[in-house]
């Protein structure tokens, strides 16, 4: 039976394999994990849907650009039927998964004895560019191994993770006493820095993506911005008082669930923000699905708090946690991520005091939030002014669906709602 490359995500076109999980021969089950393919959107386990055993992989791990519908590999239902296929080639699909099938073979069984010795035959180190995936090249660094000492066994000599991972350090090789002397120094000065001037890293298919969508937002949608300041002073001290009562269970609320709560009880009050611009219509949604902006390796992606306008703090508490870890390991499922209704953006806890999103289409608004910071504020007392924390946000929409008006009676009600969070009970 062969597996080709299905759609994962509503807008795919091709795809990444970034490794194989089985090796062939293995014994596979029903939901097993058996790739992890890059898609225009994330990383995605791709699982086995009939169980059989792995009879021939034809497109290898760090193929980049396969198209839908390509033949990945090949499973059969009894062990006896691998040999069958050691040989099979699929025709038309060797410029695809083979598109450099020389430096292929040295690195699939790494001895320490001859291959060492001919991988280590280039005495320079590789200049000019090197073409190597995000995840290898965050191991390599990780490492401290140089690049230009790696060959890589991908596409066009990309280096992939399995390249990373096999390394074998060249100092192996057998080398004049003179010489080595003479080179100890260099692997001192430039140790895990890449040779050259620069590095090309191949743009994955996420960056694409990320790319074309926020190039089509700004040059497509007229973007306002609204600031307003919050006094973040009730929300901190009530903050405290939940996380004693819930210290037991093992939850731990963040200010970032109070915001995440309170813009979808905003939303709920000024329906006009949690709309979708649909090109012949404006969709008013009567759920509020709270798009968060999370950092991965790969890039942005933002995972969805559905319904968090009717979910408690701690709700909406596991349900972060449980996003932004499988965001950042890469396993989200596209239904975790494609949709939203409302998106925000927290860069709070890098120190940022402030900043402008852009909006994630369809939706017509998108929250920027700030770190927050205490400051002098006038009071009618014998200091004559108090100590607050205060936080600013940034609210960027979409002038077709929400006017400026609207746009500033949401943050007012956002505003409330965290200044006075027992409003947020009722």
């Amino acid at each position: 039976m062969k597996i080709t490359l299905p759609a994962l995500s509503p807008t795919m076109t091709m795809g990444t394999v970034q490794r194989w999980e089985k090796k062939v021969g293995e014994k596979l089950g029903e939901g097993d994990l058996l790739a992890e393919i890059e898609t225009d959107k994330a990383t995605i386990g791709f699982e086995v849907q009939e169980e059989g055993y792995l009879a021939k992989i034809m497109v290898p791990e760090g193929t980049r650009d396969v198209p839908l519908g390509t033949p990945l590999c090949i499973i059969v239902e009894k062990e006896s039927d691998i040999a069958a296929f050691k040989d099979y080639v699929e025709t038309g699909v060797a410029d695809v998964s083979t598109p450099a099938p020389a430096p292929a073979p040295a690195p699939a069984t790494p001895t320490p004895g001859p291959a060492a010795a001919a991988a280590a035959a280039p005495s320079g180190p590789r200049k000019g560019r090197v073409f190597i995936s995000p995840l290898a090249k965050k191991l390599a660094a990780e490492k401290g191994i140089d690049l230009a000492q790696v060959s890589g066994s991908g596409p066009d000599g990309r280096i992939t993770k399995k390249d990373i991972d096999g390394f074998v350090p060249p100092k192996a090789a057998p080398v004049t006493a003179a010489a080595a002397a003479a080179a100890a120094p260099a692997p001192t000065t430039a140790a895990g820095a890449p040779a050259g001037t620069f590095t090309d890293v191949p743009i994955s298919n996420i960056r694409k993506v990320i790319a074309q969508r926020l190039m089509q937002s700004k040059q497509t949608i007229p973007h306002y911005y609204l600031s307003v300041d919050v006094n973040m002073d009730q929300v901190l001290e009530l903050r405290k008082e939940l996380n004693d009562e819930v210290k037991a269970q093992n939850i731990k609320l963040s200010v970032n669930d109070f915001i995440i709560k309170a813009s979808a009880l905003a939303c709920l009050k000024v329906p006009e923000c949690n709309s979708s611009w649909m090109d012949t219509l404006i969709r008013q949604n009567h759920v509020v699905d709270v798009s968060v902006a999370v950092s991965t390796a790969n890039g942005l992606i933002t995972p969805i708090v559905f319904n968090a306008h009717t979910k408690g703090l701690s709700a909406i508490s596991s349900d972060v946690s449980a996003l932004a870890a499988k965001a950042r390991e890469g396993k989200l499922q596209p239904h975790e991520f494609q949709g939203g209704t409302f998106t925000i953006s927290n860069l709070g806890m890098f120190g940022v005091k402030n900043f402008s999103a852009i909006i994630n289409p369809p939706q017509s608004c998108i929250l920027a939030v700030g770190g927050s910071e205490k400051r002098l504020l006038p009071a009618d007392n014998e200091k004559g002014f108090d100590v607050a924390s205060m936080m600013s946000v940034t609210l960027s929409c979409d002038h077709r669906v929400v006017d400026g008006a609207v746009g500033a009676q949401w943050l007012a009600e956002f505003r409330r709602f965290l200044e006075k969070p027992v409003t947020m009970l009722l």
